[in-house]
C-alpha cells in the first residue's frame, strides 16, 4: 500500500507541476493515465461503477468526481481538485489534492479555502491513531472548518481501503468525539474533506458523478490514505 500510495502522489504532484491556463481536463487524465501505467500500475478509477476516466477533476464550484472532457479547458484562477487512485500488486492508493491554476490569484478568499481545507486535513490525520475513536477524526475536521466560517459537505465521506478502493468503515467529516469504533493498528484509512466556501448543500448533474454545489460556491477537496500504527499516523500517499 505504501508503494500503491507514493505512485498517487508523485503523479498528483506531476500535475500540480503541470496544470496551467489552457490545459484541458481531459489532458490532466491523459497524462494520470499515463503515468500510472509507466509506474506498472493500473488507475482504481476507471471503469468503477462506470465512471469513465483515470482522474476525477473538478473545478471551481464542482466539489468531487468531475469527469475530465477536452472541451473544459483550465482558466486563470480557476480551483482544481485532482483525485486519482491506482491498483499495485491488488492494493489501493488513493488521494486528492486541490490547486489554483495560474501562478499567481488575487482572490485571497479562495487561497484561505485551501488553506483551511488542507489544515482540516492535517487536524483529521493527527487523530488517526491507536485508542483514538473514529468521529475524533470527524470532529477534528469540521471544528477546524467550521471555525473558519466554512461547511463541511455531509453527503460524502472518507472510507477504509486496502484490498477495494471502499471499504468500512465510512469517515464523515463531521461528528462528536468518542463515537464510533476504535482505531487500531492496521487499519488505513482514506480521510478526505471536501469543504465549501457557502454552505455544505450539494447537487448530482445529470452526468450522474459530478457533484456541484448547491449555491454555486467555490469548494476544495484534499485526502490522504493513512496507515494507524503503534507510533501514530503514516501517510501513504504524501512524497518522501
Amino acid at each position: 500500500m505504501y508503494v500503491a500510495g507514493h505512485i498517487v502522489a508523485e503523479i498528483l504532484q506531476l500535475l500540480k507541476e503541470i496544470l496551467r491556463p489552457g490545459i484541458s481536463t481531459a489532458d490532466l487524465d491523459a497524462i494520470a493515465y499515463s503515468e500510472i501505467l509507466k509506474r506498472k500500475a493500473l488507475p482504481a478509477f476507471k471503469g468503477y461503477r462506470g465512471y469513465p476516466a483515470t482522474l476525477c477533476v473538478s473545478v471551481n464550484q464542482e466539489v468531487v468526481h468531475g469527469i475530465p472532457s477536452s472541451k473544459k479547458i483550465i482558466k486563470q484562477g480557476d480551483l482544481v481538485s485532482m483525485d486519482l487512485g491506482v491498483i499495485y500488486e491488488d492494493y489501493y492508493g488513493d488521494a486528492a489534492v486541490t490547486a489554483i491554476a495560474g501562478a499567481n490569484t488575487s482572490d485571497a478568499s479562495a487561497v484561505r479555502l485551501l488553506e483551511v481545507t488542507s489544515a482540516a486535513l492535517d487536524a483529521g490525520i493527527q487523530e488517526a491513531r491507536p485508542g483514538m475513536h473514529l468521529k475524533d477524526i470527524s470532529a477534528a475536521v469540521q471544528t477546524v472548518v467550521e471555525d473558519a466560517g466554512f461547511s463541511v459537505v455531509r453527503q460524502f465521506v472518507g472510507h477504509g481501503i486496502g484490498r477495494a478502493l471502499h471499504e468500512p468503515p465510512e469517515i464523515p467529516n463531521y461528528g462528536v468525539r468518542g463515537e464510533g469504533p476504535l482505531l487500531r493498528p492496521g487499519m488505513v484509512l482514506a480521510i478526505e474533506p471536501m469543504v465549501n466556501m457557502g454552505k455544505s448543500d450539494v447537487l448530482m448533474l445529470s452526468d450522474g458523478w459530478t457533484v456541484v454545489t448547491a449555491d454555486g460556491s467555490l469548494s476544495a477537496h484534499f485526502e490522504h490514505s493513512v496507515a494507524i500504527t503503534e507510533n501514530g499516523p503514516l501517510l501513504l500517499t504524501k512524497l518522501d
